[in-house]
């Protein structure tokens, strides 16, 4: 397991394929074990149903080891990555080992994407990061597009015992086309508002359907912050007007933000910026607050689109 999967010094980001509790475990147990038996730090985050089993096959060693439970900390992808770097850095200087598995069946089709994305992300996000990291995907449910995703993401495979370089990882850095796929459009009863200067109409607007759709008030709060730091962002930085869309069903309130401006950096929102910098608080909070937000930036204009659950129960992983 040790010379198959790891090389201290540089990141090794595999996708590992499996089939089966019984491999799950081995391979992954095996991958942890020979971390620990190296004295690397070893997190896990993995669905709560596979944090047993790994624990059971780890035994004894499992209390060296760091778990959370994904479908908590992965509910929204963009918490994963400054978790995960804030794991590394607390460890710097270590050759560190993560298991991470943000991908399963029950997903919602726009939260998958956003896993997606963040599987590519991870790549660019911890480039210069001495760390093996090691990603199941249980390709007895996963569909074919996932697997096929997965293929593009990860610089490695592994699967059966057989690592290798994947063919489909051509380009470094690359997102998956499928994650920049136009967004679905808003129903056509949803809330239509047009802003140019003044922000408190907007902040009046998403308060009301949140508090209509049923969020609790601290949630509503949140949400409207979230939606004023991105209307804001129009003030600043375009010379035209805003579109808010906000809709609702008995699942969740979705906030639309559109302009025309563009955001470059493909990490917006998903690295907590430093205490002095000049940009990039509003979207980390955006991403902080919300259950999923989807970005959509290119020369026609920026879309974020901001999800908030009406109950944010655990997703089943």
């Amino acid at each position: 397991m040790a010379d198959s999967l790891t090389g201290a010094g540089a990141l090794r980001h595999v996708g590992f394929f499996y089939r089966s509790e019984a491999d799950y475990a081995v391979t992954v147990s095996g991958f942890l074990r020979d971390g620990l038996a190296n004295g690397e730090p070893v997190f896990v985050a993995v669905p709560a149903a596979r944090l047993g089993l790994l624990r059971d096959a780890l035994g004894a060693d499992a209390g060296r080891a760091e778990f959370e439970d994904m479908t908590e900390l992965g509910r929204n992808p963009a918490w994963i990555i400054p978790r995960v770097r804030a794991f590394t850095d607390q460890h710097a200087g270590r050759h560190v080992r993560y298991v991470g598995e943000p991908i399963w069946a029950s997903r919602s089709a726009a939260a998958l994407r956003e896993a997606t994305r963040h599987e590519a992300l991870i790549n660019l996000a911890f480039a210069d990061a001495d760390a093996d990291i090691l990603c199941p995907y249980d390709t007895a449910i996963l569909g074919t597009a996932v697997i096929a995703d997965a293929r593009r993401t990860h610089p490695l495979l592994l699967s059966r015992g057989r690592q290798g370089a994947s063919p489909w990882y051509a380009v470094p850095f690359q997102i998956p086309s499928s994650c920049s796929l136009p967004l679905l459009a808003p129903p056509h009863d949803a809330m239509i508002h047009t802003y140019r200067s003044d922000l408190s109409q907007v902040r009046a607007l998403v308060l009301k359907h949140a508090r209509d759709a049923g969020l609790t008030e601290s949630r509503a709060n949140d949400l409207v912050l979230a939606v004023s730091e991105v209307a804001a962002n129009t003030l600043r930085h375009t010379d035209s007007h805003g579109t808010l869309t906000i809709w609702h069903d008995q699942a969740e309130i979705v906030c639309e933000v559109h302009d025309t401006g563009t955001i470059t950096d493909p990490l917006a929102g998903r690295r907590r910026p430093a205490a002095d910098a000049l940009g990039g608080h509003g979207l980390w909070l955006v991403h902080q607050v919300c259950d999923l937000v989807e970005l959509r930036s290119d020369d026609t204009g920026t879309t974020v689109r901001m999800h908030m659950a009406i109950d944010p129960a655990p997703a089943d992983g």
